[in-house]
């Protein structure tokens, strides 16, 4: 998933925009993880990027995408490109040390 979100809007304020991104993220990171997994896959991980425009795009962790939406709302930014990559995960065991 690749989108781009504007925080302008002459009737809709800002919080209930940034509010509707949240929203649309939670809602395709549930529906990939309810996909079947492959064989060997133990879960489904995801490559994330953020930036105010698609050249400025750089990778975030997932967990840190409600701090980088809130990071724009405060510089009051008027677009940001958020990209989601559904990748399969291995789980790596531990090492005895």
């Amino acid at each position: 998933m690749r989108k781009i979100y504007k925080l302008t809007h002459p009737k809709i304020k800002v919080d209930r925009l940034v509010e509707g991104v949240r929203h649309d993220v939670k809602k395709y990171v549930k529906r990939e993880r309810k996909k079947a997994l492959p064989k060997g896959v133990d879960y489904w991980d995801f490559d994330c990027k953020f930036g105010n425009t698609v050249e400025t795009l750089q990778e975030i962790h997932l967990a840190e995408m409600n701090t980088y939406i809130d990071q724009a709302k405060e510089q009051q930014v008027e677009s940001f490109c958020i990209e989601i990559q559904v990748k399969p995960g291995h789980r790596m065991k531990k090492s005895d040390t």
